[in-house]
């Protein structure tokens, strides 16, 4: 096993690093406050090429591994976990959603600008009712003639006031449970279609996440995703794509708590020392160091798979929970070193608290993933081979994590 980055890979690390320290870091504080997601850093993350890192350069995108992707997550959270749940959500669970089911005609009229970043794409599943139950969808697609008609309300929909296009999922034949449910890719500008953002959120405040609205909406039949019937097989490959992004992403919330926590233990003295020199805040220090290296192995793994062309459900499932349970804890732990300082925004742990909450609730809740392991494990569950699969990255067999 190779662990070394690639040349080009630590180069798109600094890249974006430096990135971040110039686009996001000095607002970050003020977008928090307001609740105001900035739509121009996805502008100039386009101009970087980075809305499509991993996308082949057939359909617009850098032609990347999809450690690369990982790389990207990691360090746009390191600034703030709204950007890179934008990234996620835009290239993870709805590109390469694209690139996996999509047909050839659907990916250049879709695809291709998402991955130049001139479109930005989401993901719309989850409802008032229907969260973990995805087959508790009440969303409903009836066909006819050459469209579908779409009826029904999505929640909890990141870049829902943001973006251009959306793989929403619906029911097209109720009576066969989660195998009656398709998938269809839903343009903003499609008649009855309608969003609204969500206020009041403890955490990822610079986010915009909120309902979707669908009143009679047609949606013309060329824009079914896959086949009927295969939407539950689409969203759960989906998700094995977010949660991958979402675990590199939680790794780069504990180099930031990391960062922040080493700084201020240099500089701030108690009882005549460094707080650093005491051992009980070593300890928290030495948990977040642990947390990281075991949480980017897991995910670095899961992408070398990845890039092979394997199935991930298993890997990602396990890099998700851990990660975001160990970015959570480093959060926690970081406002306790601060003190009193911790609690408030002068310092950006407390808002490193609140942002690592809900990558523990979505995607797959800590309790769901712990389940699945233990199926896994037990020999409860197996994945069966899907119609299509993520394809293999073409450069595979260079040196390096990819």
């Amino acid at each position: 096993m190779n662990f070394d980055f690639t040349p080009e890979q630590e180069m798109l690390r600094e890249t974006v690093r430096k990135f971040v320290d110039r686009e996001i870091i000095p607002y970050i504080k003020e977008w928090d406050e307001r609740g105001q997601f900035d739509r121009n850093v996805l502008k100039r993350l386009a101009e970087l090429n980075l809305m499509g890192v991993c996308i082949p350069e057939k359909y617009g995108g850098m032609g990347m591994d999809y450690n690369s992707l990982a790389i990207v997550c990691e360090e746009l959270e390191r600034g703030d976990t709204a950007i890179r749940t934008a990234v996620s959500v835009h290239t993870g669970l709805n590109s390469l959603t694209l690139l996996q089911w999509g047909t050839e005609e659907q990916k250049q009229k879709y695809l291709v600008p998402q991955a130049r970043g001139e479109k930005i794409g989401a993901y719309a599943l989850t409802e008032p009712n229907a969260g973990s139950d995805v087959a508790a969808i009440q969303t409903t697609a009836v066909r006819k003639g050459d469209h579908y008609v779409l009826n029904g309300q999505k929640t909890w929909i990141s870049l829902c006031d943001i973006a251009d296009h959306f793989i929403v999922f619906a029911y097209t034949d109720k009576g066969k449970k989660h195998r009656g449910i398709s998938a269809f890719i839903v343009e903003r500008t499609f008649p009855g279609f309608s969003s609204r953002s969500i206020k009041g959120k403890l955490g990822i405040r610079a986010g915009n996440t909120g309902e979707l609205f669908f009143d009679n909406v047609k949606v013309p039949a060329e824009n079914l995703l896959g086949e009927e019937g295969e939407g539950f097989k689409i969203a759960m490959s989906a998700l094995d794509n977010g949660r991958f992004t979402v675990a590199a992403g939680a790794a780069g919330l504990i180099q930031a708590c990391l960062e922040a926590c080493v700084k201020y233990c240099r500089e701030r003295k108690t009882f005549g020392k460094e707080i650093g020199r005491h051992q009980l805040v070593q300890q928290m220090i030495a948990h977040m160091e642990a947390g990281l290296q075991i949480s980017r192995l897991l995910v670095y793994r899961a992408g070398y798979l990845k890039n092979l062309g394997r199935r991930t459900t298993r890997e990602v499932s396990l890099a998700k929970w851990i990660a975001c349970d160990f970015a959570n804890k480093a959060a926690d732990d970081a406002v306790q070193i601060h003190g009193a300082y911790g609690y408030a925004n002068e310092y950006p742990v407390e808002r490193y608290l609140r942002n690592s909450k809900a990558p523990v609730i979505y995607e797959g809740t800590r309790e769901i993933h712990t389940l699945l392991q233990a199926e896994y494990a037990l020999g409860y569950r197996k994945d069966k081979p899907l119609r299509k699969t993520l394809p293999p990255w073409e450069g595979t067999g260079s040196a390096g994590t990819s």
